[in-house]
């Protein structure tokens, strides 16, 4: 056996046992495409071993995150215990997934996901994780507007007072919880037609991978209105337009919490990336938003300042007063 699918083979476990708590007497179903099949096949022989019955279907790739598998695969996902999607386009943010959680199912959702960023994730101190993760979700409460700024030219406010708080920390083992496979992240979704400013992705974008030109958006009211850069905002803009109006609509603001995560281009991985804040366009009917369009996309910041109301809690991407250590 090679290194590589040894590495594969701990990592799924790791994911079915320690991530989403299977038993042995829960039933999983294997949610896959023809780009993650080795992923997906992984996962299936860790669950044989692990549950009373792993069941492993692929479909074919979606176009974009967020849009919905077939109709049978969601019924499906509704009639097990557990579900896992190593998909290359994510199922996160679809009416599959909102659906088999209302009926107690438990969802990790792996968009992307490689096995170098399985073995190196899912082997972090999840208590630690936990740990900052909290930490940041009790600071959020009763936050009224967030604001990130940098270097770069991102300067950026939010309206989040009242909406959830959403801690994923990669632990899924009670009825109904769902998140992605790995985590590391604090997120929520800002008012909609609230947010203003500007906002300098430089990291990474879902959809268009590792910045080498960052790419500057300008949203007034909530929306993307003007996107400048080189050749990658140009790629952002059309992803856009795909989906129309709303997928430029401000979704997310986002923590990274995972200390073994790296930037790579895959943005399951990036958006945890300590030290980092993402912002997502489209879909936030998951994190109790509004914004019901067929596309999802994440945009990393790096080196940020980030307050919460008048609170600096993050500068230059180091947290103020908290170590992970």
């Amino acid at each position: 056996m090679s290194n590589t699918q040894k590495q594969l083979e701990e990592a799924s476990v790791i994911a079915l046992r320690d991530c989403m708590g299977l038993q042995k007497e829960e039933t999983l179903l294997i949610v896959t495409d023809e780009i993650k099949r080795e992923i997906g096949i992984a996962l299936h022989e860790a669950g044989k071993e692990l549950c009373k019955e792993s069941v492993l279907v692929e479909i074919q790739s979606r176009e974009v995150n967020g849009q919905e598998p077939p109709v049978y695969i969601a019924e499906m996902m509704k009639k097990v215990d557990v579900v896992v999607c190593p998909t290359a386009k994510s199922l996160t943010h679809t009416d599959a997934r909102r659906n088999a959680v209302k009926e107690g199912v438990r969802v990790g959702t792996m968009p992307g996901i490689t096995i170098d960023t399985m073995a190196r994730c899912l082997s972090a101190d999840y208590d630690k994780i936990i740990g900052l993760t909290h930490h940041l979700a009790q600071k959020l409460e009763g936050v009224s507007s967030i604001r990130v700024t940098t270097e770069k030219g991102t300067d950026i406010t939010m309206p989040v007072k009242d909406r959830k708080i959403i801690p994923s920390t990669g632990v899924l083992k009670n009825k109904g919880e769902s998140g992605n496979l790995p985590s590391g992240e604090v997120f929520l979704a800002p008012w909609e037609d609230g947010s203003n400013g500007t906002v300098v992705i430089d990291g990474s974008m879902a959809g268009v991978g590792v910045i080498a030109e960052p790419i500057e958006i300008e949203v007034v009211n909530g929306y993307a209105e003007q996107i400048k850069g080189g050749i990658e905002s140009q790629k952002l803009i059309d992803l856009f337009e795909k989906s129309g109006r709303d997928a430029r609509a401000v979704a997310e603001f986002g923590i990274g919490t995972n200390y073994k995560a790296q930037l790579t281009g895959m943005i399951l991985e990036d958006e945890k990336v300590l030290g980092t804040i993402h912002i997502a366009f489209g879909n936030n009917l998951t994190m109790g938003g509004k914004i019901a369009v067929n596309s999802h996309l994440d945009g990393l910041v790096t080196e940020p300042n980030v307050w919460f109301d008048d609170e600096l809690i993050m500068e230059k991407g180091k947290m103020v007063g908290y170590s992970i250590e």
